[in-house]
Parts: C-alpha cells; sequence; structure tokens
C-alpha cells in the first residue's frame, strides 16, 4: 500500500531510459539475423556495445528514481551485470564460439528474469497492462534458454536464437518504459485534495509502522 501512494504522488524520472535500451536491442536483434553463423564471434563486439551502454543507462535510471521506485533495486542490479559483461567481452575480444554464447545466453536471461520480476512488481501495483511484459520477457527466457542450450536445440541455429532473445527483451524494455510513463503520468491527474489525502495516509501508514 505504502508502495502505491508513494508512487501515486511522486512523478518517475526518465521513463524514457528504458525505451532508448529497448530500441538499442531490437535493432542489433534485428542486425544479428543477417550475421552467418562463420562470423559469430565478430558480434562480440555488438554484445560489449549493448550490454555497456544499457548498463549505464539502467544504472542511472535506477539512482535517478531511487526514491520514486519502490523495486528501483532490479534496475540498479540489471545495470551493473549488464555493464560487468560487457566489460567482460572488452577485454577478452577473442572469445571462442564455445564460450560466447553462453555469456551473451546468460546475460539476455538475467535481463529477462529481472523484467519479469519488474511484471509482478507491476501486478502488484494494479497496472494492467503487466501482463504483457510479462510475456515478452517469459519469451527473452525462453530463446535465451536455447541459446544457452545449444547444440541440443539442433533446428534453431545460434544466430536465430541470439536475435530472438534480443528482440525478445528489446520488446519487453519498450513495454516497460510506456507503463512506466503511465504511472508518471498518473499523479498530474489526481487532484491537490486528493494528493493531500494521500499525503495525509502515508504519514499515517508510517505512524503506525513505528
Amino acid at each position: 500500500m505504502a508502495n502505491l501512494l508513494n508512487t501515486l504522488t511522486n512523478s518517475i524520472k526518465h521513463w524514457y531510459v528504458p525505451l532508448i535500451v529497448g530500441i538499442l536491442f531490437v535493432v542489433f536483434g534485428i542486425y544479428i539475423f543477417t550475421v552467418p553463423l562463420e562470423t559469430y564471434v565478430t558480434l562480440s563486439v555488438i554484445f560489449s556495445i549493448s550490454f555497456i551502454t544499457s548498463g549505464l543507462f539502467e544504472i542511472f535510471f535506477s539512482i535517478q528514481n531511487a526514491k520514486t521506485l519502490s523495486g528501483w533495486g532490479w534496475y540498479l542490479v540489471g545495470g551493473l551485470f549488464s555493464l560487468a559483461m560487457g566489460i567482460y567481452l572488452v577485454m577478452y575480444p577473442g572469445i571462442s564460439i564455445t564460450i560466447l554464447p553462453f555469456v551473451v545466453g546468460f546475460t539476455v536471461m538475467f535481463r529477462s528474469f529481472q523484467l519479469l520480476g519488474i511484471a509482478f512488481d507491476m501486478k502488484g501495483m494494479g497496472i494492467l497492462r503487466w501482463g504483457n511484459l510479462a510475456i515478452a520477457s517469459t519469451l527473452g527466457i525462453i530463446f535465451s534458454f536455447i541459446l544457452l542450450a545449444n547444440p541440443i536445440f539442433s533446428g534453431i541455429s545460434l544466430v536465430t536464437a541470439t536475435a530472438l532473445a534480443f528482440i525478445f527483451v528489446g520488446v519487453s524494455l519498450a513495454i516497460l518504459s510506456f507503463d512506466l510513463k503511465k504511472v508518471k503520468d498518473f499523479p498530474s491527474k489526481i487532484s491537490n485534495n486528493l494528493k493531500e489525502k494521500i499525503a495525509s495516509l502515508q504519514n499515517e501508514l508510517k505512524g503506525t509502522s513505528q
């Protein structure tokens, strides 16, 4: 209850940051489709750029909204993890094709689970479209698992699994961004009188918890 009241009375900052990261992942995902399996290792540069960029964006977003979003820690942990994986790929540019899919797969799977957790946080906040985020992030988990399990799933190539995993993570981030925008716009739509009542209720909740 307290988390919901806090969201209603505080405006989310930079809601468009996940959208920017999501577009980045979708664009890279589409590009990955065009790369032959023989040159898959050369994509390590693309992966490192996407992970470092998304990590920095998410760290910035989480710090800016630490007092507004109850689940801001999800964004911070996800950003730090992505940044670490991006730096790892920069440090080891000659990584082999047997190791690279595991690095990419674990990173994408972690991000997908992160987004799935955020989806359930939104469910608790009463956001009706949380299911769209949950579905897209679940698909990201599935394709990252296929990427990790290769060559068990011989019917789908590393390139296809990687591209689809990137695309579904990107779509999840875009959905998240527009949901955050709705939450951001909500405080401006309620009256000052209601805001005062909400603030009073927050104070009462704080008093009873002490």
